[in-house]
């Protein structure tokens, strides 16, 4: 099957009774320019026959087949079961690809087990994640990989909106703790948009591919004061439209709102309070 064929992946599914779950997020890309912009943006100076790549929600398989045909391994993540079940299958059951059926959160919290097929080995230390992720969860799986700061390159399709807030920078009206997150240990690129005919089922938005590079700017950073950096943000941000100095009180004192500061002056703000462990904020 031509996975970037509309009529091919309509006929797919009808055929086999399937029907795209909005839930889950399932929107398959079926454009080929978009796929190969993709899999270059993710490959970028890499030597593909040495990639470890994660995939989140591969759907149909349309990026895994474009990745494998590169040399790549690749680790699929499905949470939909009759996707998962169908996958190695149809690209012809290939030697570098593994399937993992479960949700992605659960892999990175470290409850999937070994991949299917793989018997009692461990999953790889991931060199890349490419992925189209999911609508609904896509933000959410993104955050949680960041924090865990493992991979070394991350390249997304996600929605234009997201997209812009994780490579937002202070002053910006996009600025939002998303991008405050993902900028302390990863520079964050938007690389193209993609528009919504080039998926199926449609979505009502655009989407846009994303880079994140990890930098070692912030490895000093001691777990303490991350854990500070994450909740002085965190809180600042549930009060955007308010002044730092009104929602920390006595604990910080400025006129600026959360969005105007640049993570250099988070990472600062978190040394300090941890450095006098106030943090109780």
């Amino acid at each position: 099957m031509n996975l970037t064929s509309p009529s091919q992946v309509k006929a797919w599914c009808i055929e086999n009774d399937f029907h795209p779950n909005k839930v889950l997020g399932q929107n398959f890309l079926i454009d080929r320019n978009a796929l190969v912009s993709i899999v270059d943006a993710g490959l970028a100076g890499a030597d593909a026959a040495g990639a470890e790549v994660l995939e989140i929600g591969p759907g149909l398989g349309v990026l895994t087949e474009e990745m494998l045909a590169r040399g790549c391994s690749v680790t699929a993540v499905e949470k939909d079961p009759v996707l998962a079940a169908r996958l190695a299958s149809s690209l012809g059951d290939p030697p570098r690809l593994r399937v993992v059926a479960g949700d992605a959160l659960d892999l990175v919290a470290g409850r999937l087990g070994p991949a299917e097929g793989a018997g009692s080995d461990p999953l790889p230390r991931f060199t890349h994640m490419i992925s189209n992720l999911p609508y609904q969860a896509g933000t959410r799986i993104l955050l949680e990989l960041v924090q865990a700061r493992e991979i070394p390159s991350m390249t997304v399709l996600v929605q234009t909106e997201v997209a812009e807030r994780l490579a937002a920078k202070e002053g910006s009206k996009t600025r939002g703790l998303a991008g405050v997150w993902a900028q302390l240990d990863y520079d964050v690129r938007i690389v193209r948009k993609v528009a919504a005919s080039c998926f199926w089922p449609r979505p009502e938005i655009g989407s846009s591919v994303v880079t994140l590079t990890r930098h070692d700017r912030n490895v000093a950073l001691s777990e303490k004061e991350r854990a500070v950096f994450r909740r002085l943000t965190k809180k600042a941000f549930e009060h955007r439209r308010k002044q730092l100095g009104s929602v920390f009180k006595d604990l910080i004192q400025s006129q600026l709102r959360a969005e105007q500061l640049a993570n250099e002056d988070w990472i600062n703000l978190s040394k300090g309070i941890a450095e006098n462990a106030e943090e109780d904020c």
